[in-house]
């Protein structure tokens, strides 16, 4: 198996049209395998409260995209969860709060839940030709702590998710269907330790504990390394547990709006060399859209060809074979990466962040040295003067609009700090007047993301872009009106200005980057 899996669960549905369009794609790189992730994304039979409103497949689609993916041979294969990662069904808290454990955990051993997943793999039976079924079980951290502790008392985890794995391997077989896991819980709860596999070494712990299902298989998952040793360690780790070790790879999509292929391929290479040394024949390449899937997933077919290309042991000539498959040119999909490389720094989301950034609070001020403005006016410049651009120039003209809102909002709340601690009423105004321009040239992205979101997209989802987007245009708007009074002196004191800036090491996430203040609580 050479496979690419599209998460189509972060808000993010992949319309069924382009869903073809991309397996048509990848089938001439070489690959033979696409996954769609869908946690609470597809119709299942019997729950019409399972993914209502989130843009979720029906079984018409399905079973549509299903035949043509058939027809081109491309091996289409459903990728769901039986435990965890299930929190947008929670939402109808009267409906699931039966088989909830905590969190967006499943009840392990409730009969409600087994009859919930029976529907969710009747349903995937009618839609699917493959006999293939991913079914999750990663991240489950809390799993048996919450309502299950209550139920049953404390017991070993591993133990609680060996035998939901043994119960919802039995139910795919009633369906005729072969299953494979993350594997990642399974390796850290049976080191008997509690930490990820990335840290542990102790394979006897392991074999002490693994009566894992005689049909199931193992998908090892690691984006993150470019250390060859331990990717060979870690699938020596999963190989362990005696059954098929299948390798999940990252092109990485999911940091915010921008693409990481330079990334993606420099972890891809050593990981890939590992495989062939262990004897794993069978490769994943993940598309994740954690926090929002604002990167088009369009913009990692680099990645994917290049891991295409070096599979087949050459990529000589690769360049002009991506503009063959694709209709574009290679490096003007790679240029998308600089999106977050200003100044040549290797912070995980710059265009994020500074995007997001409250130009009053500042919270990523700190980061900022003065030459993003710059950086960013010549890199939409870059992008403009892109001509091969296929059929993606809807994709190249939303990263040109978003460089052109950076190279004008990177360094607005600096210079309004600036402006106001030096009592520089006409600089306030001056940067005041660049917040206007700086809505105008928002509003000019808004609309082409949302261009960009449609065209691949189902527009559910695009709500929270809304919101998002909207919430930055007005925050400026407000921003703006305050300095032009202070400007005038209708007003004395703007305190968050006086608040000194800290490098406090905010985090990558969009609700934990935009304010310092609550977006969300739960009692």
């Amino acid at each position: 198996m050479l496979g690419v899996m599209l998460d189509c669960s972060r808000n993010a549905v992949m319309r069924p049209d382009k869903v073809k369009e991309f397996a048509a794609i990848i089938k001439k790189m070489g690959y033979d395998t696409l996954m769609l992730y869908t946690e609470d994304t597809y119709e299942v039979n019997n729950r019409p409260l399972f993914g209502y409103m989130r843009g979720r497949y029906t079984k018409e689609e399905l079973k549509d995209i299903d035949s043509y993916c058939v027809g081109i041979g491309i091996e289409l294969v459903p990728c769901i969860q039986t435990l965890a990662h299930l929190g947008g069904i929670f939402k109808w808290w009267d409906e699931f709060k039966a088989v909830n454990d905590c969190d967006d955990i499943l009840l392990v051993g409730e009969e409600k839940t087994y009859e919930l997943i029976d529907d969710m793999l009747s349903t995937i039976s009618e839609c699917f030709s493959s006999k293939k079924i991913h079914i999750g079980m990663d991240e489950a951290h809390r799993v048996g702590t919450g309502k299950y502790k209550d139920l049953h008392g404390e017991r070993v985890r591993f133990d609680i998710i060996n035998e939901h794995l043994h119960r919802v391997c039995g139910i795919a077989d009633k369906y005729g269907m072969k299953p494979m896991i993350w594997s990642d819980m399974f390796c850290k709860l049976a080191s008997g330790d509690g930490i990820y596999y990335d840290e542990c070494n102790d394979i006897s712990k392991i074999r002490e504990k693994a009566a894992l299902p005689e049909n199931v298989s193992l998908v090892y998952w690691n984006y993150y390394s470019n250390d060859k040793d331990r990717y060979l360690n870690r699938i020596k780790l999963n190989q362990a547990f005696g059954r098929e070790v299948i390798f999940a790879g990252g092109a990485w999509a999911w940091k915010g709006f921008a693409p990481d292929n330079a990334m993606s391929i420099e972890n891809t290479e050593p990981a890939v060399s590992a495989c062939h040394d262990r004897g794993v024949d069978n490769i994943l390449m993940t598309v994740w859209g954690d926090d929002g899937a604002e990167c088009s997933y369009f913009s990692i077919l680099p990645t994917l060809m290049y891991t295409a290309e070096m599979l087949k042991g050459n990529t000589d000539g690769m360049k002009e074979r991506f503009f063959e498959i694709v209709g574009c040119d290679y490096d003007a999909f790679m240029l998308l990466d600089h999106l977050d490389t200003p100044g040549g720094r290797h912070d995980y989301n710059p265009s994020k962040y500074l995007f997001y950034n409250d130009i009053f609070c500042g919270l990523n001020d700190y980061r900022c040295d003065g030459t993003e403005d710059g950086y960013y006016k010549a890199l939409a410049e870059k992008i403009k003067n892109i001509e091969d651009r296929g059929n993606f120039g809807y994709m190249f003209d939303m990263y040109e609009t978003l460089a052109e809102v950076l190279s004008l909002k990177s360094d607005l709340g600096i210079r309004a700090r600036k402006a106001y601690s030096s009592g520089n009423r006409e600089e306030a105004a001056a940067v005041a007047s660049d917040c206007a321009e700086a809505v105008t040239k928002l509003e000019k992205f808004h609309k082409a993301f949302e261009k960009c979101w449609f065209e691949e997209k189902k527009p559910y989802g695009f709500d929270i872009q809304d919101m998002r987007i909207g919430g930055v245009i007005q925050r400026i708007k407000s921003c703006g009106d305050r300095l032009l009074q202070f400007a005038k002196g209708e007003i004395g004191c703007i305190p968050e200005l006086e608040e000194e800036i800290i490098d406090a090491k905010c985090e990558i996430h969009w609700s934990r980057m935009i304010s310092p203040n609550v977006i969300t609580h739960y009692l």
